[in-house]
């Protein structure tokens, strides 16, 4: 099978890991007027689709600096494509019935489908994760931050003021926990494939 090509429109995700505004001003005027159109059009409001931009570029952002996101497909098809789910997830959960909104027919082997569900789904981990994230302790939190930003544990337990062990045994803790809120969050068997 042959690997598949970078779209010459990687261009916008690069620009937005190196917060070019001329790129990001670039990807506003050309691609959210169809995104804020569309969600106007589906029960939204102009702030709402600002909204869904906002997020949905954030979501992009974190998936092409954390997983090297390479787009092979036309920018405008992925984004709007991702910014159309986030919105259909906006109305499910505002609303109590199924929503369903008549959609382009795409074939299956649509490569912006393919990327906009991958980044969905990414999306969506953090998401769970920053959650679960939150219901930990004060100390489990402080602990868990300054090892992400510190990669020393000395460093780590010396900011903490606490010592080298006790740091080491409490983030094995604090990991372990957090892994059993996201494991034990009904949420996480759906995110599964």
């Amino acid at each position: 099978m042959a690997e598949k090509k970078i779209h010459e429109d990687q261009k916008y995700i690069d620009g937005l890991l190196k917060n070019n505004s001329f790129v990001i001003q670039s990807i506003y005027d050309k691609f959210v007027p169809k995104v804020v159109n569309y969600i106007k059009q589906n029960s939204g409001s102009s702030d709402e689709a600002q909204d869904v931009v906002q997020d949905t570029l954030i979501t992009i952002y974190s998936q092409a600096s954390q997983k090297g996101l390479q787009l092979t497909c036309p920018f405008d098809a992925y984004f709007f494509l991702l910014c159309k789910r986030k919105w259909l997830n906006v109305l499910k959960k505002s609303s109590n019935k199924e929503v369903t909104i008549n959609e382009e027919v795409l074939s299956k082997g649509d490569e912006a489908q393919e990327l906009a569900f991958e980044t969905s789904v990414f999306g969506e981990k953090q998401a769970l994760f920053a959650e679960m994230f939150n219901q930990l302790g004060t100390a489990c939190k402080d602990l868990l931050k300054a090892t992400f930003k510190i990669k020393s544990m000395e460093e780590v337990a010396k900011s903490l003021g606490v010592t080298y062990a006790y740091a080491r045994k409490k983030k094995s803790l604090c990991i372990g926990k957090l892994t059993a809120l996201v494991q034990g969050s009904p949420k996480f068997n759906q995110l599964k494939l």
